[in-house]
């Protein structure tokens, strides 16, 4: 119990039977998650308006509630406040209005480096601009986030021999391939980048994960690698926000979906009861009764 049961459909004509021939093993697509009742919050927000200096609204009024071992999918066509709503929760954007609360603390205010320190995990959209420092080594960008932390730091050195010893752990668990802590990371390809991005965010298990279209421009074994790692730590107990323009994944992995259209939530429905049709129309402003 407690355990992701994971079906593969073997069919040669099935999307993952051609997965299969295409990286030569097994690709899991399909998940069945073990039923779970959700904790307590671990992120609220009530109420959060953002906008731009020429008053433009990216985020209007918006409230939602994450649980801990539960996945809330935000779906939604790209440029209804998915970025805008990630900045905030990120520590990268100030609402206008609302609240932001982690575990209970309002946020406003807080760095990267303080939700970093009380556990909020972020896998941002853009893994070149906002994950990695691409001019820096997979060993640098694998502790990127924790460098200035003891036992990787003493007395504002760096521990070299403890820094090797976690780096070579992190890539061999991650399967971060070639396995090398001195190549530079913009030699990898994107799926071993994201793994990068993964094994930091693990390092440390978080409360709060934070993960926008962490699968975009992967192949389907790094895709593959995402979905099991999102679910591993849902069972962990991890609060999970899953924001994605992918509506197949959000159905696949959210126990609940949310659309996002112009800064709202149009509709939410339980991930079992979720369709295409109603999601889509959701996605096109459509139905906004039928929440």
């Amino acid at each position: 119990q407690g355990q992701v049961v994971e079906t593969v459909r073997t069919a040669e004509t099935s999307p993952s039977g051609l997965a299969r021939m295409m990286v030569g093993r097994p690709v899991v697509f399909d998940f069945a998650k073990a039923e779970r009742p959700p904790g307590p919050p671990v992120l609220e927000l009530e109420g959060v308006c953002v906008e731009d200096d020429d008053g433009v609204v990216f985020l209007n009024d918006l409230s939602l509630v994450v649980r801990r071992g539960e996945i809330l999918g935000i779906a939604g066509v790209d440029g209804n406040g998915q970025r805008e709503l990630a900045e905030v929760i990120f520590g990268l954007g100030t609402p206008r209005s609302g609240t932001v609360r982690v575990k209970g603390e309002d946020i406003r205010g807080w760095t990267p480096r303080d939700l970093t320190a009380r556990s909020v995990g972020r896998i941002p959209q853009d893994r070149h601009g906002m994950g990695l420092i691409l001019d820096l080594t997979v060993r640098e960008n694998l502790l990127l986030e924790r460098f200035h932390e003891q036992p990787f730091c003493r007395r504002g050195f760096l521990e070299g021999r403890v820094i090797e010893e976690q780096s070579r752990s992190l890539i061999r668990d991650h399967d971060i391939r070639p396995p090398s802590q001195t190549l530079s990371i913009a030699a990898l390809s994107g799926g071993n980048q994201q793994k990068v991005i993964f094994a930091r965010v693990m390092l440390k298990p978080p409360d709060l994960l934070i993960a926008m279209n962490p699968t975009r421009g992967l192949d389907v074994g790094a895709t593959e690698f995402v979905y099991k790692k999102i679910l591993e730590q849902r069972e962990k107990g991890s609060a999970i926000l899953f924001i994605s323009s992918e509506l197949s994944e959000i159905m696949s992995l959210s126990d609940r979906i949310a659309v996002l259209y112009e800064g709202r939530i149009q509709g939410e429905v339980a991930g079992p009861e979720a369709d295409e049709l109603t999601l889509g129309l959701w996605m096109a402003g459509a139905l906004a009764e039928a929440s």
